[in-house]
């Protein structure tokens, strides 16, 4: 099975391009469109929400993850697995969390390329057909990366914070999704978003209409909500907003 996390949107021609060289090269892997709204030109925000997919993935998932705002540089395109997952992307670290959070992981950058490399498409032109050739079975050429290199300093991303008490994307009912995981916080604590405090609740029916909560999501992240209304307008929060935690 292949994933796809990327930032093109659902419009366009970027994720039918790369659908169709998936479709030529794997016909019988089924696709599965994970996500195509990742906040855009952002992969430390992205890192957060594509690690807290992980746990839904089949166990033989191969996900083509892209935001990609370095495209056609000198960062370098990777394979990686993860407690057996396979991860196609740019080493910008969008996939940072991923294998900060497994078990067993290794990286190797791609060392194959295609006769034809566009210097803006790299999903469509690299990492596509690379995410063919895994979801065939196959393990594209590649140079591994050295022993102890998930702890490597200089590494992208490995200044990263493991959470990030920050909106990292908003959803079409004005839902906040934060890159903090609900486990590190209790249910007594409150949220601190400019002057708004922000408290618990376990669901939407719990609070009057209108009212903003923090709740636990189904990715296990704690995020923003209203009671029937968009929170954030209510907050005036945008991706990348960060908040305070305090007991309440």
């Amino acid at each position: 099975m292949i994933l796809l996390f990327t930032d093109f949107g659902y419009e366009g021609p970027y994720v039918g391009q790369m659908k169709a060289v998936l479709a030529r090269m794997a016909l019988d892997a089924p696709v599965i469109d994970l996500m195509h709204d990742a906040p855009s030109h952002d992969p430390s925000a992205a890192a957060h929400l594509l690690a807290a997919l992980v746990s839904e993935m089949p166990s033989n998932a191969v996900c083509l993850a892209v935001v990609d705002p370095g495209v056609g540089s000198d960062r370098l395109p990777v394979t990686l697995r993860a407690d057996g997952r396979w991860f196609v992307g740019p080493d910008n670290g969008l996939l940072e969390l991923v294998q900060r959070r497994a078990h067993l992981a290794d990286q190797w950058a791609i060392t194959w390329r295609p006769k034809h490399l566009s210097r803006s498409f790299h999903g469509r032109d690299l990492f596509a057909p690379v995410t063919a050739r895994l979801a065939r079975g196959e393990i594209p050429p590649g140079r591994p990366y050295p022993a102890g290199w998930r702890i490597l300093p200089e590494r992208p991303g490995a200044d990263w914070p493991d959470d990030r008490a920050a909106v990292v994307y908003i959803d079409r009912f004005g839902n906040a999704m934060t890159g903090l995981r609900a486990s590190l916080l209790e249910e007594t604590q409150a949220l601190i978003v400019g002057e708004v405090r922000i408290k618990h609740a376990a669901i939407f029916s719990e609070v009057p209409l209108g009212q903003v909560f923090w709740y636990v999501n189904s990715c296990g992240l704690v995020e923003i909500a209203a009671n029937r209304a968009n929170a954030a307008t209510i907050c005036q929060l945008n991706i990348g907003d960060e908040f305070n935690i305090a007991d309440r």
